[in-house]
């Protein structure tokens, strides 16, 4: 009879690309249960972020670099709210060009880390070249390849030129049947599949409880997407989530690797929307107040909360999709293998830097 033991993995480990500790009790090969230990990278963001209301607009984009600009637009967002004033309509259709062309960076950063874990390099290989044209449209329309610094109080600073727009049209046109062949790899090649079918299944109801956000939840079969809200413009763009019912790791992926397609579609939507127009409103004294929003950030709902006092924050709260998304580890690793665990945990999408701050 084999006697359980306990092992560590992480928080310095390939299968990571940030430093996070899963205590992982074994009997023989498989998981008998997890803990999820956090802690590594915590930055005291949240205080240093509500010490100037001005220059947070930009150090929130510091928060994470993979979700930097859904960071800075939630934060415009929630103190616009507290100044009473709406950004403008070719503002808020930028935005949202911004935050589905970071979607893809985001999701093809994710996908190509699974199929890394799963043992298949060429195809992260791959992942990474696609996600390379994105990356270098982004650095032609801002100047920069992770934080934008487009949003701004009121607004946006950073326009989008008629050649801007070819830019992007024709990025998009080439990008469509490369990521289509990249998600039928995923979809079809049969190692692959067999790889990832039926490891760390998350059910429904699970999903539920555990409060999961984004495609974890999404490939449980809950319908739930903060940009149904309408937030920026997506009230204007036709826009449904996509949604799959096995709630495992090939459910988790595929869901990625659709949304990918589908963001370029959405993005080829708030082109045709694109009118003349302003960039920004004023915003001028800093009324007392609170007021919280959510936007859909590429692994799930982003809330932030801010409370205004004498004309300056006193309080700067984050609800990130990772610090609630990390925690399902101790869930979906039961009953795993060893073997599964570097791919079960690429399928959550991780992020660290979001779960400490």
């Amino acid at each position: 009879m084999s006697r359980s033991m306990i092992i560590p993995f992480g928080p310095q480990h390939p299968a990571f690309l940030e430093p996070m500790n899963l205590s992982l009790e074994l009997a023989e090969e498989r998981v008998v249960a997890a803990t999820v230990n956090i802690g590594y990278n915590h930055r005291g963001m949240e205080y240093a972020l509500a010490l100037d209301y001005k220059k947070t607009q930009y150090l929130v984009e510091r928060v994470c670099g993979i979700c930097s600009f859904h960071h800075s637009s939630a934060y415009c967002q929630t103190i616009e709210t507290i100044f009473g004033i709406e950004a403008p309509p070719r503002a808020k259709i930028i935005r949202t060009i911004f935050m589905e062309m970071q979607r893809l960076t985001s999701h093809l950063l994710a996908l190509g880390h699974i199929a890394e874990a799963a043992g298949y390099e060429s195809l992260f290989m791959r992942s990474f070249a696609v996600r390379e044209e994105i990356m270098r449209l982004l650095n032609r329309l801002t100047g920069s390849r992770v934080h934008y610094s487009v949003s701004i109080i009121g607004g946006v600073r950073t326009d989008i030129s008629p050649a801007g727009e070819k830019d992007i049209f024709s990025v998009i046109q080439n990008l469509r049947p490369e990521l289509t062949a990249l998600r039928d790899v995923f979809l079809k090649d049969l190692t692959l599949v067999h790889r990832l079918a039926g490891a760390g299944k998350l059910s429904f109801t699970e999903a539920q409880d555990w409060c999961a956000v984004g495609p974890v939840a999404r490939a449980s079969g809950i319908k739930e997407d903060a940009r149904l809200d309408g937030f920026a413009a997506y009230a204007e763009l036709d826009f449904q989530p996509l949604v799959r019912e096995e709630g495992d790791a090939f459910a988790r992926t595929l869901i990625r690797a659709e949304e990918c397609l589908q963001s370029l579609t959405l993005i080829e939507q708030c082109l045709s929307l694109l009118e003349p127009g302003e960039l920004a409103v004023t915003a001028k004294k800093l009324p007392a107040g609170s007021a919280y929003s959510r936007v859909e950030a590429p692994r799930g709902e982003l809330i932030y909360f801010l409370r205004t006092e004498d004309k300056k924050l006193s309080r700067l709260k984050i609800k990130t999709p990772a610090s609630v998304n990390v925690p399902l580890l101790t869930e979906i690793l039961k009953n795993s293998s060893l073997a599964d665990v570097p791919v079960i945990a690429a399928s959550i999408d991780p992020c660290i830097c979001c779960t400490d701050r």
